[in-house]
């Protein structure tokens, strides 16, 4: 209705309060959606999907008759298809404005501790001496009760002997991901479900590739241990950095999860080229 009036009077309605705000709230909304598909494999379906659109509204533009009537029955089963294509941006973006509404509210679910972190900084960096296997997810806001019901169900105090313990390859619980909730072991031997990011290094294996597909859908945060080159990573929101000693993997628990004041990250070149950073959303 507003471009339908004298220029004068469009200008002066657009500069109301309630026209700024309406402004203001479509653009911070296109600009979530553009962040969030930015870089992801959702970006090139998204530029197919406007692709058709374009078509669409080409052929009804050059009364193309065929090329109109096929798009426009194709269009109305467009909201399901952007459901299934998008169903794990979807969730990981309801998860992020979640976590974001809950912040003021609420302390976060699975944080505790600086002491704790000790224990599987320690467990993890003995794992990696020896090349020894090994997968720890961190619970934080969101539960990972699918999760653990699946796997053997510990709710053992945390505990460097008891993490070295259950990833020794003589356990029966090695095998899989540990989950820890808050400052106990909720269950072992769990098993997670893997990324399906085609952009991953083929040089990441099953460990690697399932603690970033739990980071992917929920807010955990993972660390592993490559039983073949001894590698400590740490991965968060799908994105995983590969070569840490201790002190790095300490700053960065205690930077994600709040447990302690954030540092600045002083890194030398030599720094940089151990540690590296592979993004997968």
């Amino acid at each position: 209705m507003l471009l339908l009036l004298p220029y004068t009077e469009y200008l002066r309605r657009m500069i109301e309060p309630r026209n700024v705000a309406d402004i203001v709230f479509v653009f911070l909304l296109v600009y979530a959606v553009l962040k969030l598909l930015r870089g992801t494999r959702a970006a090139p379906m998204a530029a197919g999907i406007g692709f058709i659109v374009f078509l669409y509204w080409l052929s009804i533009k050059q009364d193309l008759a065929t090329l109109e009537f096929v798009l426009s029955n194709g269009l109305l089963y467009i909201g399901i298809a952007i459901i299934v294509l998008f169903q794990s941006e979807i969730r990981q973006a309801l998860i992020t404005f979640g976590n974001r509404f809950r912040v003021p509210f609420s302390r976060h679910v699975g944080q505790f501790g600086e002491g704790i972190y000790d224990e599987v900084i320690l467990a993890a960096t003995t794992l990696a001496s020896t090349k020894t296997g090994a997968l720890i997810v961190i619970e934080r806001n969101v539960g990972l009760k699918n999760v653990t019901d699946g796997g053997v169900q510990l709710d053992a105090e945390l505990s460097y002997d008891l993490l070295v313990s259950i990833f020794n390859t003589a356990s029966p619980l090695h095998d899989g991901a540990v989950v820890v909730r808050r400052h106990r072991i909720a269950a072992a031997s769990c098993f997670l479900p893997l990324t399906l990011n085609p952009r991953l290094s083929r040089d990441l294996g099953t460990r690697h590739r399932a603690a970033i597909g739990v980071t992917e859908d929920t807010d955990a945060v993972a660390v592993v241990v490559s039983e073949e080159t001894g590698l400590i990573s740490f991965v968060q929101r799908g994105e995983i950095r590969r070569g840490l000693d201790a002190t790095k993997l300490r700053e960065a628990i205690l930077e994600v999860l709040g447990a302690g004041p954030k540092k600045e990250q002083k890194h030398s070149e030599s720094e940089s080229e151990a540690e590296e950073i592979a993004s997968v959303n």
